[in-house]
């Protein structure tokens, strides 16, 4: 395919931290075009940004687009709702999940592929502070088995 070509512009970082991420998903984002030129320039910010499905479509909220200098009158609402464009059997299988107790959805990144804008949307689960601990301590670990094979020469 010719659109191939993948840019990242913004992701969550704090996403990963915080749940525990069960599937993820490809979607599109209805975008106006002053919105499109910010996002090509960088101007999003996904932080505490999660997604609602509504009446059979998916809705972004907190997705923060910083409002394009040349836009004047065109621009719109920085953190408006946006709707996220999904194929029906997946949205099916979004409702299965965010019915299930615990399950939430979440932006983990925004990219341009080829021309287009697409969210990387993932279904997570919430992280027990325990848990988090627990992948702190796995990462010093692997971080220092890394650090130790470094120092010595074979």
């Amino acid at each position: 395919m010719a659109n191939s070509s993948i840019k990242t512009i913004a992701q969550n970082k704090k996403a990963r931290h915080e749940y525990f991420i069960e599937d993820t998903y490809e979607a599109g984002i209805e975008l106006s075009g002053t919105e499109v030129k910010s996002i090509r320039k960088g101007s999003v910010n996904l932080k505490d940004s999660y997604a609602v499905v509504d009446k059979g479509q998916v809705y972004v909220h907190n997705m923060h687009i910083s409002p394009y200098e040349q836009g004047n009158i065109f621009n719109k609402d920085p953190m408006r709702v946006r709707r996220l464009l999904l194929h029906k059997y997946e949205i099916n299988k979004l409702i299965g999940y965010v019915q299930q107790k615990g399950y939430t959805l979440i932006p983990l990144s925004i990219y341009l592929k080829g021309s287009l804008v697409k969210v990387q949307l993932a279904v997570a689960k919430g992280k027990e502070l325990r848990d988090k601990r627990h992948d702190i301590a796995a990462r010093d670990a692997k971080r220092e088995m890394e650090r130790e094979f470094r120092g010595k020469n074979y």
